[in-house]
């Protein structure tokens, strides 16, 4: 496969190394939970926030962060996110008390939503010839698959062989090695400036809405999705929300101009994302409550029986999701994608209490690879209907949506497992049986979420199409004449 060319090669790889280093920490720091409540005596309560910290300042800043970036410079909103980051895991790895940990997550997620937000903004101004933007795209996601495979693996080897401190430690060498490349070879840009957009009262309702909204649903676990505190807290965060909207509406420099919204592929885009990134914690989450609870597995033995998953999303993303999109366009490959999604969980629903791995959950693992060709497709239709000037905030909604799926599916799907297999035990069930039955349900759920995500991209995203254009700055021709160029159109805005 050929890569998007030098100098742009360079840019690439630096935002590329960025985002692996913000999805290895997020997967890393899960397998070294209990060394880290042990040796800093988190009670089982406080060790959330060792997560949740890093979540609420993550969710909750990237669209904040996203405009920022337009505002004030992509470039130099990345290389401020990076180095905070990277002072933050330093801190974080030197903790000695629960309160300084933290924070220092804390500060982490605000240097991750800062990176993160603008990183598919300068991807899509670097690379705006289909095929090269395509073949940028798969690296860009197959770094996703990457991390979240790698964190688990190197987060039980950094945690037994050195300290849990070096999960945060292996964060500086990265950062260092990303700040320098980024500084070098991702191109300038001049933000607008803060008078452009600096909708003070915007970005507190936004804030404020996004991570207690996040907060909210974080809680369920505890509090359960019909309690008084749930809804309260929810019903909050959405009237938050709601005044932002109406801010943005009628400020004279909103935040997030509302024009973005006209963008058919931008909004169809972010919607699959959330509903495609749900579903796929039915596969990352359950699956490995299953071979764990159910089959019998080892939490080492589930690491290396996920890997092939891990592998064939990274090897769709990297080697095939370009040249078909290339060949049959981002809608039609986005839709392959995500059947080839809806059939691995409809697989699952037939997980037997005896799975056989080569026959009942290998399958899965090759068919999840649709998870390699939906995600660049879908992120390069989003990003299709941005402007140049929107695409910092076009990218920090685009990862804003993909937090909420996150944290929403995780959430949803693992409460409702959880409450129906409490249900099939007070009804006679075995526990294997009822344990069983609640991720059955969840597979079920997380199959209705990917069915509905292919019926929005059907009716609602439309595919790129070529037109012909005059274009008077082509070099060749008399310098009255206008030459014929083809563009490419989105077709997002009809």
């Amino acid at each position: 496969m050929s890569h998007p060319r030098s100098p742009h090669r360079l840019a690439l790889a630096a935002l590329a190394a960025g985002a692996l280093m913000n999805i290895l920490d997020g997967s890393i720091v899960t397998v070294a939970m209990p060394a880290i409540q042990a040796d800093l005596g988190f009670s089982p309560a406080g060790l959330s926030w060792v997560m949740n910290a890093y979540l609420l300042a993550f969710g909750g800043l990237l669209l904040l962060a996203g405009r920022l970036g337009d505002l004030l410079g992509r470039k130099r909103l990345f290389l401020i996110g990076t180095a905070l980051f990277v002072a933050a895991s330093a801190l974080a790895g030197a903790a000695t008390s629960p309160g300084v940990l933290v924070a220092a997550r804390f500060l982490q997620g605000v240097g991750s939503a800062a990176s993160s937000a603008v990183s598919l903004g300068i991807l899509v101004t670097l690379f705006t010839e289909p095929a090269e933007r395509g073949k940028a795209l798969g690296v860009f996601s197959f770094t996703g698959a990457a991390g979240a495979s790698i964190g688990q693996v190197l987060g039980g080897i950094l945690t037994e062989a050195l300290s849990w401190h070096w999960i945060f430690y292996i964060n500086l060498p990265i950062g260092v090695a990303t700040l320098a490349l980024a500084a070098r070879t991702v191109p300038a840009d001049r933000g607008r400036g803060l008078s452009a957009g600096a909708d003070t009262l915007g970005a507190a309702l936004v804030i404020g809405g996004l991570m207690l909204g996040i907060s909210t649903v974080v809680g369920t676990a505890r509090y359960g999705w019909t309690s008084v505190h749930t809804l309260g807290l929810g019903a909050l965060a959405l009237l938050l929300l709601a005044g932002f909207v109406l801010r943005q509406a009628t400020a004279a420099a909103p935040l997030m101009p509302l024009r973005i919204l006209r963008s058919r592929n931008l909004l169809g885009g972010n919607l699959v994302q959330i509903l495609m990134i749900s579903a796929m914690f039915a596969f990352q989450i359950v699956v490995s409550l299953a071979m764990q609870h159910v089959l019998g597995y080892s939490a080492a033995a589930t690491g290396l029986a996920m890997l092939p998953a891990a592998a064939t999303i990274g090897g769709a993303a990297l080697l095939l999701s370009a040249r078909l999109i290339d060949r049959f366009g981002q809608r039609s490959v986005l839709i392959a994608g995500l059947a080839m999604l809806l059939a691995a969980l409809l697989l699952l629903l037939r997980l037997p209490a005896h799975a056989d791995y080569a026959t009942d959950l290998l399958p899965t693992m090759l068919l999840i690879s649709g998870g390699g060709l939906a995600m660049p497709a879908a992120a390069g239709l989003a990003m299709s209907g941005a402007r140049e000037e929107d695409a910092g905030l076009s990218s920090g909604l685009y990862n804003t949506t993909a937090q909420l799926g996150s944290a929403g599916g995780a959430a949803v799907l693992t409460t409702l497992a959880a409450g129906h297999s409490g249900s099939a035990v007070r009804h006679g069930s075995t526990p294997t049986q009822a344990l069983l039955a609640g991720y059955h349900l969840a597979f079920g759920v997380g199959a209705g979420l990917l069915t509905a995500a292919i019926a929005v991209a059907v009716v609602v995203l439309r595919p790129a199409r070529e037109r012909v254009v005059a274009r008077p700055d082509v070099p060749g021709g008399d310098a009255g004449s206008a030459q014929r160029a083809v563009e490419v159109e989105s077709g997002a805005d009809q």
